[in-house]
């Protein structure tokens, strides 16, 4: 047993499908497919369901994988920690952010930390927080731009800002006419928000205080940007982040946007970590300049 296997292990449990674990690897599928064999072998159990179009762990392959994922992760720390002691600043840095925030401020992020760290290999992920979450507790991030605390002690966070939310409706509508807005004026009925996964769904939702969301508009999608041309359609209103306003997603015509006079209508914006990451000088630079972008 090696580790290769235990990385070919993990991709069959993520893909359920031996081509695309093989892909996701660089390997052919029958390089794949003979390793995980002999793993078993040498093991002397079945760690792998096959038919002829997925592949799933036994339940004992489900307990392999939790030790392999530990492993692996123990083999990343060694090789995090070996080239931080030459350059904490190089190496390959990994990171993601979910979709209501990665639009608005990722590329400046970008921006700034390769201009601050020229050695530092940049890969980016977008995803909604709980495959975000997913891939920090595996390894598969370094740190990742949330708008949730982190609800695992696995986890870290370190605070970046707190960002203002805004209503917007279509030029016309009665919101307009109201000097001040609170979340009680907001017509239920007609707000259009994220599909179910999305935190800043949820953030809303709770926002609102809604017991039952069938009071909400049922016209739901998968991006603000939906959201805003559906909003200007006269289809409805939402609540979004003020980022969208400041990177000039919020100037189009017919558009209408106030601010929530409510002390809780806001989010936290935050750079979540492993605390075993040997990289912490790395984290601590990272949020540094992410926090200098947003403020």
């Amino acid at each position: 047993m090696n580790i290769r296997d235990l990385i070919y292990l993990r991709a069959i449990a993520r893909h359920g499908h031996f081509g695309k674990a093989a892909e996701s690897c660089n390997v052919s599928q029958p390089t794949l497919s003979v390793q995980l064999q002999k793993l078993e072998a040498d093991l002397g159990v079945t760690l792998i369901e096959r038919t002829k179009r997925s592949a799933m762990l036994t339940p004992i392959g489900d307990r392999v994988l939790g030790l392999a994922d530990d492993a692996l992760g123990a083999v990343d720390a060694i090789r995090s920690i070996t080239a931080e002691a030459s350059d904490p600043f190089s190496g390959q840095f990994r990171f993601g952010s979910i979709p209501t925030i990665s639009p608005f401020l990722v590329p400046d992020v970008l921006r700034a930390l390769g201009g601050s760290f020229p050695r530092l290999q940049l890969v980016f992920r977008e995803n909604i927080t709980e495959r975000l979450t997913e891939d920090l507790l595996n390894g598969d991030l370094d740190a990742a731009i949330l708008a949730t605390q982190p609800e695992t002690p696995r986890l870290m966070a370190i605070p970046l800002y707190d960002e203002p939310l805004l209503v917007i409706y279509p030029i016309g509508h009665d919101l307009g006419a109201l000097d001040h807005l609170d979340v009680s004026d907001l017509p239920l009925d007609q707000m259009i928000l994220l599909s179910e996964g999305h935190c800043f769904r949820d953030q809303a939702v709770d926002l609102c205080r809604l017991k039952s969301r069938t009071t909400l508009a049922e016209t739901s999608v998968t991006s603000l940007e939906t959201i805003i041309s559906l909003v200007v359609a006269g289809q409805g209103i939402s609540i979004v982040p003020a980022l969208a306003q400041s990177s000039g997603w919020l100037d189009r015509p017919n558009l209408g946007v106030k601010s929530l006079q409510n002390a809780n209508a806001t989010r936290q914006l935050n750079l979540t970590f492993r605390k075993t990451s040997p990289r912490r000088a790395l984290l601590k630079a990272v949020a540094e300049q992410m926090h200098a972008v947003l403020n």
